[in-house]
């Protein structure tokens, strides 16, 4: 039988690392590993839950980039993009204003502003899409949207009736609320991909849960709290009737509150993990695999509650499921519940932080590859 015939078929189908390697750079990695081990053929579809990555995952599968120019979190420029395949358009946070885009690393957790994302929101409006998938992963902010809204023609207005800038630190600071007219609005689908279920405000909502890692003190959580709730107030009383509905809704914390201000504008939420499965056609890309391969910087309880890679697991049906990852938590015994033969972890290869090192990741995940593949041939 020539290798060709006897060739695994593998699909390697990855989150990113956070921290050290994109999707698509875990994905070459393992792909290398494997290849030099002989009979193997490899088919990549680097993934994304609706979190950073998102559209970088949508432009390996097949869309196109489009580039722009937005003012960061802190409105320094920044080189962004969004992914469109003349149907669907992704806009994601993270490359708009999320945490990675702040000036030396210096968290901002009241000055931060989510208006660069609505500014790319607006620049896919422009091409005339039939929806538009909203990525709400990995924002510096924590302003309810506010800042979005505002690029997309909202007015905010303190008691001296001057227009505010959407920032967390203005929220209780919101007298009055102006709303845009958004006929685009009328035959446009917008969808909201994320699997955070956290309400707006509250013990649960985006201050106390998210705040922190934003650099939110127990003062600014305080103050981010009592400024979204006046903020939804606000918005109530100035003719939307289902803001404190939205803002009890489950999700309407993601993203620093993004996730309220989208349901005010009608969008609908979907599971993050399999819109973007769907998005990305896995179920037909692993019909001539024979086994597949997931993973992501960490594997944990987290992973089983839902994120990329078990729903990956999820969906495989019988054929075998190997996990890689920068670390797994998960004792081996508690594999199966992700259906997973065997977890590798970059950990177990070197006793130095593979987490903020893309050289050591990768070579790691080539090793890594090269010993799966020679247990495939």
């Amino acid at each position: 039988m020539s290798n060709a015939t006897a060739a695994k078929a593998v699909l390697i189908a990855p989150d990113k690392f956070k921290g050290s390697l994109t999707a698509g750079e875990v994905a070459d990695a393992l792909a290398a590993g494997l290849r030099s081990a002989g009979a193997v053929r490899c088919e990549l579809l680097p993934l994304a839950d609706g979190g950073d990555g998102s559209v970088d995952a949508a432009v390996t599968s097949g869309f196109g980039r489009r580039a722009l120019v937005v003012p960061g979190p802190t409105a320094q420029p920044v080189q962004a993009s969004i992914a469109f395949d003349d149907v669907t358009a992704v806009v994601e946070v993270a490359n708009t204003c999320g945490l990675g885009l702040l000036p030396d690393g210096r968290l901002l957790p009241l000055d931060a502003s989510s208006r660069r994302f609505g500014e790319a929101v607006l620049f896919a409006l422009s091409l005339r899409p039939a929806r538009i998938v909203l990525a709400l992963g990995g924002s510096a902010s924590t302003d309810g949207g506010m800042g979005m809204l505002t690029a997309l023609g909202f007015r905010f207005l303190d008691a001296s009736g001057l227009s505010l800038e959407g920032n967390g630190r203005n929220l209780g600071l919101v007298h009055s609320a102006l709303g845009a007219s958004l006929p685009w609005l009328a035959d446009m689908e917008l969808i909201v991909a994320s699997d955070v279920h956290n309400p707006l405000c509250g013990p649960d909502g985006a201050p106390a849960v998210f705040g922190p890692q934003k650099g939110a003190s127990v003062q600014d959580v305080a103050a981010l709290d009592a400024g979204l709730a006046h903020f939804v107030s606000v918005l109530a009383s100035a003719g939307f009737e289902d803001a404190s509905y939205f803002a009890e809704h489950p999700g309407a914390g993601s993203a620093g509150g993004i996730g309220f201000a989208c349901l005010l504008l009608g969008a609908s939420q979907v599971s993050g993990a399999d819109y973007f499965l769907d998005l990305l056609d896995f179920d037909t890309r692993k019909r001539s695999c024979d086994v597949v391969i997931t993973g992501e910087g960490s594997i944990d309880e987290q992973t089983l509650a839902g994120k990329l890679p078990a729903a990956v697991a999820r969906r495989s049906g019988t054929r075998p499921i190997i996990g890689v990852a920068g670390r797994s938590l998960l004792a081996q015994e508690r594999w199966s519940e992700m259906s997973l033969s065997r977890v590798y972890t970059l950990a177990d290869y070197t006793d130095r932080d593979s987490s903020k090192d893309p050289v050591l990741s990768a070579e790691l995940l080539r090793r890594i590859g090269r010993e799966i593949g020679e247990g495939l041939v």
